[in-house]
């Protein structure tokens, strides 16, 4: 178990990554590609990303990056920079300036639990050559096996963003801590991660608590080993159905009053309303509220929504909060 001690100071600066960290998928989606993971919402893109890697010209390539990424237990702390906060580009850049001290550190700790290629030792003392190589590898492997999924993984972050946002409205920072439950349990300034691999205590000691909701986070959620880093924590999302490739991989264009009309007509002025109206997340009151209907009509036609795949729901005491799949939102922006 991980248990993470709180002052009211940490309270104060705990937050919500404000969007999916790219580094943070790519990293976790080694782990499950590599990994023994029967998800069923996870086979598609297993079979579909190892395919396109054997066919791959610069698979061989990624054979540092894959060894750094072992399918279970300790990975380097390096890997996953506090910068990716502002896009991949920036975790990339930390990531070749990381100092030869954790370099060495972290792969020395690594080793003692899997084995590594020969250019592990390069990397070990900083040689920008390799580091180069590195996230070049990083690089090419997003570009074949995040980027074709990143509007899906993407969207199942946002909803679960607006989960927390709720949650935060409703009972301020503990309410949001309070939200990560059944994996984690808040209670009197103490989060527990309740199936961490390892015993632990992390003090935040004022520095507050970084939450990152990740799409390729397996069951149980995941912190980085070095105390004195910046402390973050990553933990799963609902995956809203798995990963299927976008056709394109633009936002497409803005809806206008043409889209609204088509929506309308395939499914109902009421139904295309009550999908518009969750955009953002809503609950069964709200939707009522909003579009002036009955509760027992709201949750109706959320329910027609849900078993089409355009909406997920989340129960929580006495609400439920419906928010849009990446299949509702193709819909409402098309």
């Amino acid at each position: 178990m991980l248990k993470i001690f709180f002052t009211s100071e940490d309270i104060l600066r705990t937050r919500v990554a404000p969007a999916a960290d790219p580094v943070w998928e790519l990293v976790l989606s080694l782990h499950l590609l590599q990994g023994r993971s029967r998800d069923p919402l996870m086979a598609n893109w297993r079979r579909s990303v190892a395919r396109t890697l054997r066919t791959d010209s610069a698979a061989d390539r990624l054979r540092l990056l894959f060894a750094l990424n072992p399918p279970r237990g300790y990975f380097p702390d390096f890997l996953t920079p506090y910068e990716s906060l502002a896009g991949f580009e920036a975790g990339l850049d930390a990531v070749r300036g990381t100092p030869v001290d954790l370099l060495r550190r972290d792969l020395t700790l690594l080793s003692g639990e899997t084995p590594l290629p020969s250019s592990a030792s390069a990397l070990a003392r900083g040689e920008p050559e390799v580091l180069r190589h590195l996230t070049d590898s990083m690089a090419r492997y997003q570009e074949l096996a995040i980027a074709p999924y990143w509007s899906r993984i993407r969207a199942a972050v946002e909803a679960d963003r607006a989960r927390r946002a709720r949650a935060l409205l409703d009972g301020g920072v503990e309410g949001l801590l309070a939200s990560l439950r059944p994996s984690m349990r808040w209670e009197a300034g103490m989060l527990e991660v309740l199936d961490y691999p390892d015993t632990r205590e992390l003090y935040l000691d004022g520095r507050g608590l970084l939450l990152v909701p990740s799409f390729f986070c397996a069951r149980t959620p995941v912190a980085l080993l070095d105390p004195t880093l910046p402390p973050v924590l990553v933990y799963p999302v609902d995956r809203l159905g798995g990963l299927a490739p976008e056709p394109g991989r633009g936002a497409g264009p803005a809806p206008g009053d043409g889209n609204s009309q088509a929506l309308a007509a395939l499914l109902g002025r009421t139904r295309a309303a009550v999908l518009a109206a969750t955009d953002d997340g809503c609950t069964t009151g709200e939707v009522a509220r909003r579009l002036n209907i009955s509760p027992a009509a709201a949750s109706q036609h959320t329910a027609v929504l849900r078993n089409a795949g355009l909406l997920v729901s989340h129960r929580d005491r006495n609400t439920v909060l419906h928010t849009l799949t990446p299949l509702g939102r193709a819909m409402l922006d098309a």
